[in-house]
Protein backbone atom coordinates (compact mmCIF):
# COMPACT_ATOMS: atom_id res chain seq x y z
CA UNK A 1 0.00 0.00 0.00
CA UNK A 2 1.08 3.63 -0.87
CA UNK A 3 0.61 6.52 1.88
CA UNK A 4 -1.56 9.03 0.50
CA UNK A 5 -1.71 11.42 3.31
CA UNK A 6 -0.34 11.25 6.99
CA UNK A 7 -2.38 13.30 10.20
CA UNK A 8 -1.76 12.92 13.97
CA UNK A 9 -5.49 11.49 13.84
CA UNK A 10 -5.34 8.71 10.56
CA UNK A 11 -3.24 7.94 8.29
CA UNK A 12 -4.73 7.00 4.46
CA UNK A 13 -3.26 4.16 2.04
CA UNK A 14 -4.08 3.41 -1.67
CA UNK A 15 -4.24 0.14 -2.28
CA UNK A 16 -2.99 -1.72 -5.31
CA UNK A 17 -6.76 -1.90 -6.58
CA UNK A 18 -6.87 1.97 -6.53
CA UNK A 19 -9.30 1.64 -3.57
CA UNK A 20 -7.92 3.33 -0.27
CA UNK A 21 -7.58 1.78 3.25
CA UNK A 22 -7.66 4.45 6.33
CA UNK A 23 -5.87 3.34 10.00
CA UNK A 24 -6.33 5.32 12.88
CA UNK A 25 -3.32 6.55 15.24
CA UNK A 26 -3.72 3.07 17.16
CA UNK A 27 -2.78 1.49 13.69
CA UNK A 28 -6.45 0.08 13.53
CA UNK A 29 -8.42 0.06 10.67
CA UNK A 30 -11.09 3.09 10.30
CA UNK A 31 -14.02 1.81 8.53
CA UNK A 32 -17.72 2.80 7.68
CA UNK A 33 -19.69 6.38 7.89
CA UNK A 34 -16.43 7.54 9.56
CA UNK A 35 -13.59 6.56 6.41
CA UNK A 36 -16.26 7.70 4.30
CA UNK A 37 -16.34 11.38 6.05
CA UNK A 38 -12.14 10.97 6.19
CA UNK A 39 -12.46 10.34 2.29
CA UNK A 40 -14.48 12.59 1.40
CA UNK A 41 -12.96 15.44 3.20
CA UNK A 42 -9.79 15.12 1.89
CA UNK A 43 -11.35 15.13 -1.24
CA UNK A 44 -10.08 11.55 -2.61
CA UNK A 45 -13.62 10.28 -3.71
CA UNK A 46 -17.43 12.00 -3.85
CA UNK A 47 -20.04 10.47 -2.28
CA UNK A 48 -23.73 10.21 -4.40
CA UNK A 49 -26.64 9.23 -3.21
CA UNK A 50 -28.59 5.99 -4.64
CA UNK A 51 -31.53 7.12 -6.95
CA UNK A 52 -33.51 3.94 -6.17
CA UNK A 53 -36.09 6.11 -3.87
CA UNK A 54 -36.76 8.57 -6.27
CA UNK A 55 -37.54 5.97 -8.96
CA UNK A 56 -39.76 4.30 -7.07
CA UNK A 57 -42.03 6.80 -5.87
CA UNK A 58 -42.25 8.18 -9.48
CA UNK A 59 -43.53 4.82 -10.80
CA UNK A 60 -46.13 5.14 -8.16
CA UNK A 61 -47.11 8.06 -9.13
CA UNK A 62 -47.61 7.26 -12.71
CA UNK A 63 -49.51 4.11 -11.44
CA UNK A 64 -51.79 6.47 -9.49
CA UNK A 65 -52.24 8.89 -12.65
CA UNK A 66 -52.88 5.80 -14.94
CA UNK A 67 -56.00 4.89 -12.25
CA UNK A 68 -57.13 8.27 -12.55
CA UNK A 69 -57.14 8.01 -15.86
CA UNK A 70 -58.77 4.64 -16.51
CA UNK A 71 -61.86 5.65 -13.53
CA UNK A 72 -62.59 8.71 -15.43
CA UNK A 73 -63.01 7.18 -18.69
CA UNK A 74 -65.05 4.94 -17.69
CA UNK A 75 -68.03 6.64 -16.47
CA UNK A 76 -67.49 8.58 -19.94
CA UNK A 77 -68.58 5.21 -21.44
CA UNK A 78 -71.33 4.18 -19.46
CA UNK A 79 -73.31 7.45 -20.32
CA UNK A 80 -73.78 7.69 -24.27
CA UNK A 81 -75.16 4.01 -23.86
CA UNK A 82 -78.58 5.02 -22.10
CA UNK A 83 -81.49 6.36 -23.97
CA UNK A 84 -84.29 8.03 -23.23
Amino acid sequence: MKLVKKTDEYSIYQRSDDRYAVKGADKKPINGDDKVKILVAEGLVTVTLPAEPVAEEAAEEEAADTEEAAAEEAPAEEEPAKEE
